[in-house]
């Protein structure tokens, strides 16, 4: 059946370009900047793109981010206001506040074009997690569910997007200002990961902490098991993403599949 309205996101699913274009949603682009000089936060289209990010945070150096504005969202909705109605997931508010703007941008260009409809959810979600709900509720759309229908689904189980993080890199919580020197120092000597997630607000917290990578995957899955619907029964799907640590991503991945047998 074909959709009778567009479902749309930003770039911070942390999926890549390739997904979007294969699920037909339109998405907004982030950027950051480095002395200066900004960069688009694009996916993967350029492959360049994200070995050049991490090569700038292992020269010390330190991308900064920005909200988008509320003409970045006009100029994005307008032309898809033009086809049809618009259902837009935006990157939850506990990590920035751009869902303001696109709500703001909303509002303004209902007048414009009050023949169509408009919504935008603060998805509360982050990273893959927030790609998570934006692939559900792409799936309720291709099954044929209504605009309205989708809306409130993404409404009751943007709550239930269970997020899990752990880090093995302390630095960065030294230069971002979240740890002292000291004390990333010490956490570095003894191998503590800080075991993390989202809380209701959608922002991150650190919960937990234990010593060693494989210790930090287990804690992950363990910590899965519990929140899982179904426990280890659970037959959803779950995203893994990392921040170029392929092996440590590789890791975690074989941990959760033999901890759950009946992933999607």
């Amino acid at each position: 059946m074909q959709p009778t309205f567009i479902l749309s996101c930003e770039s911070t699913i942390d999926l890549p370009y390739s997904y979007v274009q294969e699920r037909e949603l339109p998405v907004l682009f982030y950027s950051y900047s480095v002395d200066g000089e900004a960069h688009v936060d694009d996916m993967g289209r350029d492959p360049q793109s994200l070995p050049r990010f991490y090569q700038y945070i292992a020269d010390g150096k330190l991308p900064s981010t920005s909200q988008l504005n509320e003409a970045q969202y006009e100029d994005f909705f307008a032309p898809l206001l033009e086809r049809g109605d618009v259902l837009h997931i935006a990157f939850g508010s506990g990590m920035t506040a751009s869902v303001q703007n696109a709500m703001l941008a909303a509002e303004s260009l209902r007048e414009k074009y009050p023949e169509r409809k408009l919504v935008v959810i603060d998805s509360l979600c982050s990273s893959s997690g927030y790609g998570l709900l934006v692939d559900g509720a792409a799936d309720l759309r291709d099954a044929g569910k209504s605009m309205d229908e989708i809306a409130d689904w993404t409404m009751a189980m943007r709550q239930n997007v269970h997020h899990q993080f752990y880090s093995t890199e302390l630095k960065f919580y030294r230069r971002s200002g979240r740890m002292s020197g000291a004390a990333a120092a010490i956490g570095t000597v003894l191998g503590i990961c800080p075991i993390m997630r989202l809380d209701d607000k959608g922002r991150i917290i650190a919960y937990d902490k234990v010593r060693g990578k494989k210790n930090a995957v287990a804690r992950t899955v363990e910590t899965m098991k519990r929140h899982a619907q179904g426990g280890v029964d659970y037959a959803g799907k779950a995203f893994i993403c990392h921040s170029n640590c392929l092996s440590d991503a590789l890791a975690t991945k074989a941990a959760v599949e033999a901890a759950f047998p009946h992933l999607d």
